[in-house]
């Protein structure tokens, strides 16, 4: 009989392997680090392979403390860095070039483009969020614009994005020999290509920003089992879980009542507020996003506040400056 599920909590700074048993208690935790690659002023980037590698050694190790084995585990879950952009090759599964991080701003120029075509609420109806470097959907653009290879990639069905769940995701299935590519719908709506009425992605917005849809994840829910481990040691194992990592705290807190928030502090410091089945425009300048949603149940909605940089500040004083 199964007696442990794993979650991977694959964050901005580190990846983590959690081992729970049946009452829910911590019984195997790792972590490592990652690198963050800083090219220029203003942008962001990880190694997906270096993720990818540190995503296995912490599954590895966490599962070798208790002696567990693949079939000790009823389920995989992941929680993850939103906004991160990864574009990979179909055939290869090698990335064509580092991930995008949330905290990137190289897209500054395409939204002084849109915004002058339709203010910084441009998509705010169809998406809950403003003009932003923070979503997906403009680093897709950018990195089709300016990586060799891409946009031809993309065009011919070869090249897939996914922020980092769809990733490892698709990693963990088996990569290029049947790979599933998902996403749930708290990672896409963190896109900005995700309709929140349909929770399937917009064709208009696809249009507007040069994005081919078949580059793109199915949607999911947040709660439903998507396919099985490939990797060694791992065969069989259903990956059942995909949360964006605000999202997950939400639902960590039992936030389930509309009304009900949870802030956390983090590389970032983020507050969400469960505001029930219909998504909430606010008036305010926080974000309307999905909350999420479990199995065939309808969506669950929130307003999030965000800033961008408190803990990642601790770790770029300890990484860059010398005493």
């Amino acid at each position: 009989m199964a007696d442990f599920v794993g979650a991977i909590d694959q964050g901005t700074t580190s990846t983590r392997f959690v081992l729970f048993d049946r009452s829910g208690r911590i019984v195997a935790i790792v972590q490592k680090e990652h690198e963050q690659i800083y090219p220029k002023p203003g942008w962001v980037e990880h190694s997906p392979e270096e993720i990818w590698q540190r995503t296995q050694k912490v599954i590895e190790q966490a599962c070798e403390l208790k002696g567990i084995q693949a079939k000790d585990l009823a389920a995989v879950g992941i929680t993850n860095q939103r906004e991160t952009t990864v574009i990979w090759d179909r055939k290869t599964g090698r990335p064509v070039c580092n991930a995008l991080v949330w905290q990137d701003t190289r897209t500054a120029d395409y939204l002084l483009e849109l915004s002058a075509k339709g203010g910084q609420d441009h998509f705010r109806q169809q998406t809950g969020l403003p003009l932003a470097n923070y979503f997906s959907g403009l680093k897709i653009r950018w990195i089709l614009d300016n990586v060799p290879g891409a946009r031809e990639l993309a065009e011919t069905g070869d090249a897939l994005f996914g922020n980092i769940d769809s990733f490892l995701i698709w990693k963990l299935s088996g990569g290029p020999h049947g790979g599933i590519h998902v996403t749930d719908v708290s990672n896409a709506s963190r896109t900005q290509l995700m309709n929140l009425g349909s929770l399937d992605w917009d064709q208009q917005i696809l249009r507007a920003l040069g994005i081919p849809r078949a580059m793109l994840p199915r949607i999911a829910s947040s709660s439903e089992v998507y396919g099985e481990c490939q990797i060694g040691g791992m065969e069989g194992v259903p990956i059942a879980g995909d949360l964006g990592d605000q999202q997950s705290a939400l639902v960590g807190q039992t936030c389930f009542k509309p009304g009900q928030a949870k802030n956390t502090y983090g590389t970032g410091c983020f507050l969400l507020l469960n505001t029930g089945l219909h998504p909430v425009q606010s008036r305010h300048g926080l974000l309307t996003t999905v909350a999420y949603k479990f199995g065939t149940e309808p969506a669950h909605y929130a307003l999030e506040g965000s800033v961008a940089i408190t803990g990642a500040l601790v770790q770029w004083l300890r990484e860059t400056i010398s005493v």
